[in-house]
């Protein structure tokens, strides 16, 4: 047997557990989407609402071609089902990686996909119900009678879902931090000597999510700031108890 062919041989395995992983989060995407579809008018409906208490001046979202607004609902679905499919694709990921932890760590699964997914959803509320609002308070100061807002459906949509994903994203630091710590990658004291670098990351990232909004970005920062000091605690604590286990009887 040649080289390739055992290499291929040896990749055989992961390569069908992964690509049954990959199908079972596609369908699971489509599902939600299609199911998101259906309420997809009362969803747009509840983020549009932030942008009409924004100013008088906007009452009314245009849209500038015949298929547009159709278009606007199938993005807006399959947006929101990889929303509400995301605790599902985080176990594929976490399943996919298990069979080659030890036991006691696949059991962490359900920790992990459970803290995971708390951490997804708050950033996205947090998003949604804090900092939208105010961002958009602050981009309708700029309307006047002389210059009328008339903002796209679809580009609106697309731009808030996303802006949601993307907090609920970043707002799962610290659960990379614990993670990376567990794997032995990094410790904690790591994560607090280079905090001022880590400070500017989440400077720069909060600056780019808020499309350059400073006062969004402020709201934006100081969580993220506290997830990261929270990450510390956790990747210490979870250390010294990965140490006191070790440790023989």
């Amino acid at each position: 047997m040649s080289t390739l062919e055992r290499s291929l041989a040896f990749f055989r395995p992961h390569h069908d557990e992964l690509r049954k992983r990959l199908v079972r989060s596609f369908i699971a995407i489509a599902l939600c989407s299609v199911g998101s579809y259906f309420f997809a008018e009362q969803i747009a409906q509840f983020i549009i609402t932030p942008l009409f208490n924004a100013s008088p001046m906007v009452y009314r979202m245009v849209y500038t071609n015949l298929p547009e607004a159709f278009l606007a609902y199938i993005k807006l679905a399959i947006l929101v089902g990889l929303v509400v499919s995301f605790p599902f694709l985080l176990y594929q990921a976490w399943s996919f990686v298990a069979p080659g932890l030890h036991a006691h760590e696949r059991k962490l699964a359900v920790t992990v996909v459970f803290w995971s997914t708390v951490l997804f959803f708050s950033g996205g509320a947090f998003a949604l119900f804090s900092v939208l609002p105010k961002m958009l308070v602050y981009f309708m100061s700029y309307a006047h009678p002389g210059l009328e807002p008339l903002p796209k459906l679809g580009k609106y949509l697309t731009f808030v879902i996303r802006m949601i994903i993307a907090f609920g994203l970043s707002f799962q630091i610290p659960f990379l931090m614990v993670m990376t710590g567990k794997a032995g990658l990094v410790q904690a004291t790591y994560f607090r000597s280079k905090r001022l670098y880590f400070y500017g990351a989440i400077v720069v990232l909060a600056f780019l999510l808020s499309a350059g909004d400073f006062m969004a970005s402020a709201l934006l920062c100081f969580p993220l700031f506290g997830l990261y000091e929270a990450g510390i605690f956790l990747t210490q604590l979870f250390g010294k108890k990965k140490e006191s286990n070790e440790k023989p009887g």
